[in-house]
This record gives structure tokens, sequence and C-alpha cells, in this order.
């Protein structure tokens, strides 16, 4: 089935993101209109990649949604579990879709962050309120409004928590449950869009 309206642009940072979310195509039945960019880690490539992805004229209207893996910072979170950046009716949407798809999702406040948080500057983040942290989505989301009003929205998965830093043996076991979580998320990520579907221009 053809997607019409305007594209979505799924973005991400991370080879192994793209990867993850690429294995998870099959999900779509061949629908059109869905692209995804990686634009390579921290926030300065992250703004510059999107800012130049929206340049394109194929690309201009389209609705954006950061993806990708995520530190959990409040307690009680797991890995696999998927952490919404709150504040626009786009992002209550967002996880109302995943929670319908039986997804564990999580509503809130997405730190920034410019290197791998562990220990007590976890625990700091926490105490801001933030309940994950990455290091792109903020510029990600920042640069896809400087472009222009759209639908744009945060969906984080989260692969490490304060009970299973990135340091500690079961590191594999949370990547892969990550993975697979990532991989999965497209239906939702397409019915999102989906719901989105008045013009943006």
């Amino acid at each position: 089935m053809g997607q019409s309206g305007p594209p979505l642009l799924i973005v991400c940072a991370l080879r192994f993101e793209r990867f993850a979310l690429r294995a998870g195509r099959r999900h779509l039945d061949g629908a059109g209109g869905v692209s995804v960019l990686r634009t390579g880690m921290g926030a300065q490539a992250a703004e510059r990649a999107v800012t130049d992805a929206l340049r394109a004229p194929e690309l201009r209207d389209a609705s954006v949604l950061t993806t990708g893996f995520c530190a959990g910072l409040a307690p009680g979170t797991r890995p696999g579990d998927v952490v919404v950046a709150q504040g626009s009716e786009e992002s209550d949407s967002l996880a109302a879709v995943l929670k319908a798809a039986g997804h564990t999702v999580r509503i809130g406040l997405l730190a920034q962050s410019d290197h791998v948080v562990r220990g007590a500057e976890r625990a700091a983040l926490s105490a801001t309120g933030a309940i994950a942290v990455d290091m792109e989505s903020a510029a990600m989301m920042r640069a896809a409004l400087a472009q222009g009003a759209r639908p744009v929205a945060a969906a984080r998965v989260i692969v490490d928590t304060p009970e299973y830093e990135l340091v500690r043996v079961g590191t594999l076991r949370t990547g892969i449950t990550a993975f697979r979580v990532l991989r999965d998320l497209l239906p939702a990520f397409l019915e999102w869009h989906r719901s989105n579907a008045l013009p943006w221009r």
C-alpha cells in the first residue's frame, strides 16, 4: 500500500539503530513515503543532517520522528521500555499508538548529554525530573521544527538503567532486548504518521 500525504522521516544517530529499523521494515508491507536517516553521533551532527534532509523538496513537508536508544534514569525503568518525550499533542498520540501495540511506554522529560551517562551523573539528571537521556533527540527535534511546522516526536528505547549499566555483564542481553523492541516499533510509527495526516504546509 502506498503512503498518501506528506512523507515520514525517521531519524536515528547510530549505524546499529539504523540496522534495527531496516530489519523491521518487513512490517511495513511495502508502504511508501517512509525514509530512515542516520545522522551520526552527537547533537551537532544530528542537527546538521536533519536540516539538510528537510531542505530536499521531497521531504519539505515530512513529519519527523526521532528514535534510537537511550539510558533510563528513573527508578523502575527497564531495558526495552519505550520513552516518548513529553510536551506535544504528537507525543501523546505517539504514546497511545505504542501502548496499543503492546509496548511498555513511559512519557516524560528526555534529557540531553554529549557523552554516556553513568553513576552519580545519572542520579543527578534523574533529580531534574528527566526519566531518560540521549545525545541527539533534542537537536533532531529542534532542527525539524526550524524548517517549518510539522508533526514532530521522539521515541527512544531504553538500553541501560541504573540497575543495568552499560559497563556490566548484562549489557549484551539488555542490548539485544532493546534492539528487538526498536526493530518492532515501525508499524506503530507508521500508524502515528497516518493519525497526523492533515497537511502541514
